[in-house]
């Protein structure tokens, strides 16, 4: 018997009880539709997370002070500047890890053009500021080291703020009032959008030369010229991030002349490590959620199993009429498994649109990121075929072992 004539004979049967074999694949249909849809919930978190890392930068390190204690009580992280630019050279010379050190100021601040104003988020940086994010100018240009050094009255907008302040206009080479400072638009940064766990639009700033913050818009209340808020450390590879934290930390100690025993004046953070830590869990948590939801798989297996030991029973004079015809018991046996993983199959592909379906309409009710993995549908129709074979193998070899005078004068 061919296989397509086999697999023709498995179709007929199953039409001939339609309702019993919907039935039958209903078991495998809610597994598969829940294996997809917890996966594509997790899924989609796993990536919005990690292109949030991606857009805060990768491989970042952030020093910033420390919480000195005064009068017995311990001041929060940046109450006493101890970073200055220098310690943001010494590191970019001194650490081979690091390919760049950037030393930044930034404060809340108030952005004017003609009858439109905005308060956002002001930051002063140097040219490697936009490196270390992997922050890239969507329009214009960035600083050059000649406006750094001398404090030029220039102007990165962020989309956010491009976006209120210059509606449908093009801002570059447009002047805008920061601290009651005029100053020129030179470029616009591309859109980064916001960070979840900070609940903070990223785009929803401007940026300036250090030396121009310092002297011009945030440096009115600062103690020294010399300090900054904080230092961003780009490092070459994830690997190299404890390394370079080490190295960091003992030129920092060296440089603020700290005693041994002495607390450092300083923190090194990585922003994104919380992150990573929320992908971990996220991720662990589906595969948790994709095993309980694979229980009803097994549990639609056994009913595949069940109904095939029903329906070698019902069929058993069938079958002995195809042996006294000829067919041999590898016909029976094939017949019979082809039968029970058709069933499966078929479930299975149900059971995808179903899941697809159900994740696309949760993330749509709950605004949460949805992403179907074709790997993860391929999987699931595999295993569902498998789940065919392994239950329904049993019922095929007791058709194929059974007794051609029983089975013919069977009632």
């Amino acid at each position: 018997m061919s296989p397509l004539e086999t697999l023709r004979i498995a179709f007929r049967a199953i039409r001939a009880n339609l309702l019993r074999s919907a039935l039958t694949m209903l078991g495998i249909i809610i597994g598969v539709a829940a294996v997809i849809t917890m996966v594509a919930l997790g899924t989609g978190a796993q990536r919005q997370v990690a292109e949030q890392i991606r857009s805060l930068g990768s491989n970042l390190l952030l020093i910033q002070p420390g919480s000195p204690n005064q009068g017995g009580a311990r001041l929060g992280t940046g109450a006493r500047p101890t970073l200055t630019e220098e310690d943001a050279a010494a590191i970019a010379r001194e650490v081979p890890e690091v390919v760049v050190a950037v030393p930044t100021m930034s404060g809340a601040g108030h952005i004017v053009q003609g009858n439109l104003n905005w308060s956002t988020l002001v930051g002063g940086i140097t040219p490697g500021y936009l490196t270390a994010r992997d922050w890239r100018v969507e329009t214009g240009r960035e600083f050059t080291l000649e406006e750094v050094e001398t404090a030029a009255k220039v102007v990165l907008l962020g989309r956010t703020v491009a976006d209120i302040l210059f509606p449908g206009d093009d801002p570059l080479g447009r002047q805008v009032r920061l601290a009651n400072t005029p100053f020129t638009v030179i470029g616009v940064l591309a859109s980064k959008g916001q960070v979840a766990a900070a609940g903070r639009d990223q785009d929803d700033t401007v940026l300036i030369p250090l030396s121009t913050a310092k002297l011009r818009v945030l440096g009115a209340n600062r103690l020294s010229r010399t300090l900054v808020d904080f230092l961003l450390v780009k490092v070459t590879t994830d690997e190299a991030i404890g390394p370079a934290q080490q190295q960091i930390r003992q030129l920092l100690r060296q440089r603020h002349r700290l005693a041994e025993g002495v607390e450092d004046d300083f923190r090194i953070g990585e922003p994104f490590a919380a992150m990573e830590a929320r992908a971990a869990s996220t991720r662990s948590l589906t595969y948790l959620l994709a095993a309980i939801a694979s229980v009803s798989l097994v549990v639609g297996g056994i009913s595949i199993m069940n109904i095939m030991l029903v329906s070698v029973t019902e069929r058993t004079r069938e079958i002995g009429l195809r042996q006294a015809l000829g067919a041999r018991r590898r016909n029976l046996l094939n017949q019979f498994l082809v039968e029970a993983t058709t069933l499966c199959v078929l479930g299975g592909v149900v059971g995808v649109l179903v899941g697809i379906a159900a994740a696309f309409g949760i993330g749509a009710m709950a605004g949460w990121p949805i992403w179907v993995s074709p790997a993860s549908v391929i999987l699931a129709v595999v295993f569902s075929g498998a789940i065919g074979v392994f239950f329904g193998f049993y019922p095929a070899h007791k058709a194929s072992r059974l007794d051609p005078i029983q089975a013919l004068r069977f009632e």
